[in-house]
């Protein structure tokens, strides 16, 4: 089912990565050897273009740091020591860069691969373009399919760079061997997008429909790249943080309300609203196309549990995934996921689980109860062995919910045999990394168009209004016909706003979705201060629905679906919505239960508060408010601290640690790692507050 990448690497490699320059951009990036030849060949030039897809598997791409480490913090998502008092603010791990705090010596935040797949998609653009082929008339348009998949994979490439280290040298051509275009330095970023945007245009005209002349999944396609071009665009008009010191002449507009220090601030181009009709009509003319071949999967399961069994999803719901191989490459469901402890199947290994990303119970508690995406992206279980029996128990962790889309009893017999019960280390599940899904265009369309013609006018091309558009997605969340389908915010842009979070929890885009509106350090602080309050005992509220202390449990109480055999959870046993009462389950009438929003504080008979502080209650409350720090010059929780029953001892607790970056409010997620600025023969230095690392200010080549 894969594409031929597996065998058509070896050759690419060797033939895109005969010379390598020990410099900045171009250090493991190919220079152009012998292009009479390869490009003078389709099946030269496929294999060499299979070699740009094969670089997509990496771990410092698609294979690990983009798909689950670097997820971060949001309102949906929690990375890797995101609520951990001793690694939130780490400059030497990915836990500190998810919370806003790195290093430019920080080696598991590097950007070369990323560059190495821009620069050897590059490579193929600029021999495509030079070869006689693209005169030929039986080889033309094979070429030209080959030029759109280069464009968009150097598209892609770049855009994920700004959208991690913010401005970024750019090269419109690969690496020339008098190395006169491989020493420069940043580029401001909106000259980047243009550059983008111009280049998957380009693309948008030689690229197939998925399905036509054999293109897959696994292949740059029309509908994907009218889809990334659709996405570029929103963040190319969206908010993000700028340098005013290397840039001082940007003619940009500046956010109202988030405040500006040091020469940084955050802005957006003043013409930003023609991005939004440049995303609005590029959605607009795929859900309008007679010839599209993408539809919403009725099952939002289904899309999940196709993908772990690597399958292609019949009614092409996905317009891009990543092409990994089972056994071979693939961390997506070992590091994420649904929890199986060690000892399970007699391994020594487990997987999944919510170490490297999750999710938490705010998030949880956004959710309708009938919306049906809940239970797929939020999994509460987790799988162990307890006395040579394996079971499901409730995983009892509000802070730590695991990312339930990826789910080991979803996945290939094949790799069950393989991986239980002989492994004692990481095997790579091959699951492929969904890039973008056509629920995507709908809710892209909705958002944009909204903004150009408000949310009830029809689009003719489209043949349907943003409204519309939004209550398609949600069709499917809540099943035809259901009341719920109409019952989201009053204010258009909040219901986006939310309708995203549903959709995509755990698909590594809520964070990029809040920093393109402005919004990422106001939900961080709104999520942080409802988890305060649900482990406080108060009432809460959550995307703007308010729970009351009744209405969110301090214990769970579920039972198994065979009680003489208690193996599997019933779910539908389980209620998260209420608080039960404070009985003691027993185990010998078939119930179980775990604490929940518990624990904390404990309560009199009334009802009330005691007296008596519980120690875990100041610890939690510090590991929530330490959560993405990093993000704004200084926090003062004051108020908040004055609503908490035991506000002053929490306060003590949290002054403990370091918090804020002390220079300015938003910053870039990464620091430029050591090497790399070295690699520019200081034609490139860090920003925002990364000024360990001095360098000349340009040196000649």
């Amino acid at each position: 089912m894969k594409i031929q990448k597996l065998f058509l690497a070896v050759l690419s490699s060797s033939v895109l990565c005969t010379s390598c320059m020990d410099n900045f951009l171009d250090t493991e990036s190919p220079s152009i050897p012998s292009d009479e030849n390869l490009f003078k060949s389709t099946a030269l030039t496929e294999a060499a273009l299979m070699g740009v897809y094969a670089t997509m598997t990496d771990t410092y791409i698609y294979g690990q740091k983009l798909c689950v480490n670097w997820q971060g913090a949001s309102d949906v998502e929690v990375g890797s020591g995101a609520f951990s008092t001793e690694n939130y603010n780490s400059t030497l791990r990915d836990e500190g860069a998810g919370n806003f705090y790195d290093d430019n010596y920080n080696r598991n935040t590097r950007w070369d691969k990323l560059y190495y797949l821009a620069e050897s998609a590059t490579t193929i653009v600029d021999g495509i373009r030079r070869s006689p082929l693209m005169q030929s008339t039986s080889d033309k348009a094979a070429m030209r399919r080959y030029l759109g998949e280069a464009l968009a994979l150097k598209a892609l490439g770049y855009f994920e760079l700004i959208r991690y280290w913010g401005d970024v040298p750019y090269k419109e051509h690969a690496s020339e061997s008098g190395l006169g275009n491989v020493y420069i330095g940043k580029v401001d970023r909106d000259i980047v997008y243009n550059y983008i945007i111009e280049d998957l245009k380009e693309a948008i005209e030689y690229l197939p429909w998925m399905g036509e002349e054999s293109y897959t999944v696994e292949r740059m396609n029309k509908g994907f790249a009218k889809g990334l071009l659709a996405k570029v665009a929103l963040f190319a008009g969206g908010w993000s943080v700028r340098d005013g010191n290397q840039f001082p002449d940007l003619d940009v507009e500046h956010h109202p309300t988030i405040p500006e220090m040091n020469g940084y601030f955050v802005g957006r181009p003043k013409n930003w609203k023609d991005y939004y009709e440049l995303a609005a009509k590029q959605c607009a003319e795929i859900l309008g196309a007679t010839d599209n071949p993408h539809e919403l999967d009725p099952s939002y399961e289904n899309i999940w549990s196709t993908v772990n069994h690597l399958e292609y999803n019949k009614y092409n719901e996905n317009l891009f995934e990543v092409a990994f191989g089972e056994g071979q490459n693939g961390d997506v469901g070992a590091t994420m996921g649904y929890n199986l402890n060690r000892g399970v199947f007699n391994t020594t290994q487990g997987m999944g689980g919510a170490g490297y990303a999750a999710t938490t119970a705010y998030y949880f508690y956004s959710f309708d109860p009938a919306d049906t995406r809940r239970d797929v992206t939020c999994v509460f279980q987790e799988y162990i062995n307890e006395n040579g029996k394996n079971k499901e128990v409730i995983r009892c962790n509000p802070l730590g919910v695991a990312c339930g889309k990826w789910r080991w009893y979803w996945m290939t017999d094949n790799y069950m045999k393989v991986r239980f019960p002989k492994a004692n280390s990481r095997i790579a599940t091959g699951i492929n990394w969904i890039l973008m899904r056509y629920s995507d265009i709908y809710l892209m369309f909705a958002e944009a168009q909204n903004v150009l013609t408000g949310p009830d006018a029809v689009s003719p091309i489209a043949g349907m209004s943003p409204r519309q558009a939004l209550e398609k997605v949600r069709e499917r969340a809540f099943g035809t016909g259901a009341p719920e389908i109409t019952q989201y915010d009053a204010d258009f842009f909040t219901a986006i706003v939310n309708e995203r979070a549903w959709e995509f929890g755990c698909e590594s885009i809520r964070r990029q979705d809040l920093t393109r509106w402005g919004l990422l350090a106001e939900k961080i602080e709104e999520m942080k201060i409802g988890l305060c309050m649900l482990y406080d005992y108060k009432p809460v509220t959550i995307f703007g629905k308010t729970y009351q202390v009744d209405e969110i449990p301090r214990k769970i109480y579920y039972k198994y679906e065979d009680s003489d055999n208690p193996e599997y959870i019933d779910m539908s046993s389980v209620n998260f919505n209420e608080d039960m009462g404070t009985g003691t389950a027993s185990a010998s009438k078939g119930q179980y239960e775990c604490n929940w929003i518990s624990m904390q504080v404990t309560l009199n008979k009334d009802g009330d508060i005691n007296a008596t502080l519980n120690t875990n209650y100041v610890k939690t409350m510090a590991r929530i408010l330490v959560c993405g720090t990093g993000l704004n010059a200084s926090y003062d929780y004051s108020n908040l601290f004055g609503r908490l029953n035991w506000g002053g001892e929490a306060e003590a607790e949290f002054r403990k640690y370091s918090v804020g970056n002390g220079v300015c409010n938003y910053r870039h997620v990464f620091a430029i790692y050591y090497e790399d600025v070295n690699k520019t023969q200081g034609y490139v230095s860090n920003s925002v507050s990364y000024t360990h690392l001095t360098l000349p200010t340009k040196l000649e080549v």
